[in-house]
């Protein structure tokens, strides 16, 4: 795998990870478009997966280290000793990993059917499109929540929403958002509830995959690209929160919504012609 794979891949799982556009989606479309065959079977691809999740949980645990402190000292101490604790963000700290538990069973029980029958690029362009008219939808609704609000329901019903996040095309932030959204949060709480449920979800994920590769070793070839891309994922997922909760005080999230279906109709053109 070359180097400019490696960077061009981190930037798009890293950018694609938070904004509401699909990352897993991307990262199956970018290789078709331009023709790349970098991954001599699927556990090595499984491997550089890791290594480019790695990258966007190091990115949200720095964005959000502010947040995230409270809430693993209070969510431990709800444990070991909860008279010492603040109950409300110790409680809501685990509500979130909670969250985590759906997409996390069916994960783990269907990998290998999602990988061999999901993910094709016309599947990807008319997810992209019918989940962007989704997010819009839901866009539309007046919210005040914020995250303090998070509550057991938001945590079974958005994190049952997060299942569909499998399904390449749908987006996990997108879908997270979207159900946040209609449940009442205002466009940065919402953005802000998706980023916090992010950590469990990869977190889980990352574990899982690099105990794996720790088992089966690296491929051969594989560490320098797995380091550069871990990099890119890092710097560009930390840039795609930043960016899109700026551009959220000002604007809805009908730009993502447009660039969904601009690139559904795209690929959908390709695949019309003999191009792929």
């Amino acid at each position: 795998m070359s180097i400019f794979h490696a960077i061009v891949l981190g930037l798009v799982q890293g950018l694609t990870e938070f904004l509401p556009i699909s990352s897993s989606g991307h990262l199956i479309l970018a290789p078709w478009l331009f023709g790349w065959n970098d991954f001599s079977n699927l556990e090595t691809q499984r491997a550089f997966d890791a290594a480019l999740h790695l990258g966007t949980l190091v990115a949200v645990l720095f964005y959000l280290r502010a947040d995230l402190v409270p809430y693993v000292r209070e969510g431990l101490k709800v444990v070991v000793t909860p008279k010492k604790a603040n109950l409300t963000i110790g409680r809501r700290a685990w509500l979130f990993v909670l969250s985590a538990v759906p997409a996390g069973i069916a994960g783990a029980l269907a990998e290998d059917w999602i990988t061999k029958k999901l993910g094709t690029p016309a599947l990807i362009a008319i997810s992209l499109m019918v989940f962007g008219a989704v997010l819009v939808w839901a866009d539309r609704q007046t919210g005040t929540r914020d995250v303090d609000s998070f509550s057991t329901r938001d945590a079974l019903l958005i994190g049952a929403a997060q299942v569909l996040a499998l399904n390449p095309g749908t987006s996990r932030s997108g879908i997270t958002i979207t159900a946040a959204r209609k449940f009442g949060f205002s466009r940065d709480a919402a953005a802000r509830v998706s980023f916090l449920m992010s950590v469990p979800v990869i977190g889980g994920a990352v574990l899982l995959k690099l105990t794996k590769l720790a088992s089966d070793g690296i491929p051969d070839g594989l560490i320098i690209p797995m380091t550069v891309g871990i990099i890119s994922a890092g710097i560009s997922g930390w840039i795609a929160m930043w960016g899109m909760i700026r551009l959220l005080r000002s604007r809805s999230f009908t730009p993502f919504v447009m660039y969904r279906f601009v690139a559904g109709i795209a690929v959908l053109t390709l695949l019309s012609t003999s191009f792929r």
